[in-house]
């Protein structure tokens, strides 16, 4: 390509450039701009660079370094001034679009409680598949409970009222018997206690004190078979 298609290929892509930065007024890369552009353009990345940059020297854009990006946007002081009526047609735009945003947000989070719910349902399949094993319980349970009303070796009310009286008769005499373990114990205690005290011999204490056992009488608990 000559100097001259060079030249003239530049000065149109600066063009496009200055236009399209004051058309959407805000701030783009160079690859933000070139992959905006270069369908409809057919503008190459090399080109674009380079129109950006001779439009920030002339001053017709801004540039912005940040860290190893440069970004561009058009001259705020060369742009028209908006008049009162533009001001307020914008001011209720936005308004418009703030409302808009919040009715989709809204719709958003109502959307995801909805989607969560579902994800947290159970699915066909397994409604399907609890319910088969739900019916095999009850199947299970009717054919058990058959079983138990056709039994014949029920408990009448009587033998139920026979049962509990002993069960009260064997509770009484439990804990009389463990009263006496501990009487037993607490004696034994305080029996050895005196013992180790005592100059004679147990059998003589036993006598002086009249503590007769069984011994003394020839008295032997019968064998349980």
């Amino acid at each position: 390509m000559s100097k001259g298609r060079e030249a003239a290929a530049g000065g149109g892509a600066a063009a496009v450039l200055l236009r399209y930065l004051r058309e959407q007024n805000r701030p783009y890369s160079a690859q933000d701009a070139f992959g905006n552009l270069q369908r409809e353009h057919g503008l190459g990345k090399a080109a674009v660079v380079k129109a950006l940059e001779q439009l920030a020297q002339q001053g017709s854009v801004r540039e912005k370094v940040y860290g190893k990006q440069k970004i561009y946007f058009a001259d705020q002081e060369q742009l028209p001034a908006a008049s009162d009526a533009e001001l307020r047609g914008l001011d209720g735009e936005i308004a418009a679009r703030s409302a808009q945003l919040q009715a989709l947000q809204q719709s958003c989070r109502h959307m995801e409680a909805e989607l969560k719910d579902l994800n947290s349902s159970m699915t066909t399949h397994e409604i399907t598949r609890e319910i088969e094993a739900l019916r095999k319980d009850c199947a299970s349970y009717t054919e058990k409970l058959e079983r138990i009303k056709s039994a014949t070796n029920h408990v009448t009310p009587e033998e139920k009222e026979k049962v509990c009286r002993e069960q009260q008769l064997y509770c009484r005499e439990w804990r009389r018997r463990k009263r006496m373990v501990a009487a037993v114990l607490r004696a034994t205690e305080l029996l050895d206690a005196i013992l180790e005290g005592y100059p004679k011999s147990k059998k003589q204490f036993f006598e002086e004190v009249g503590i007769e056992t069984d011994e003394d009488h020839g008295a032997v608990m019968p064998t349980t078979t």
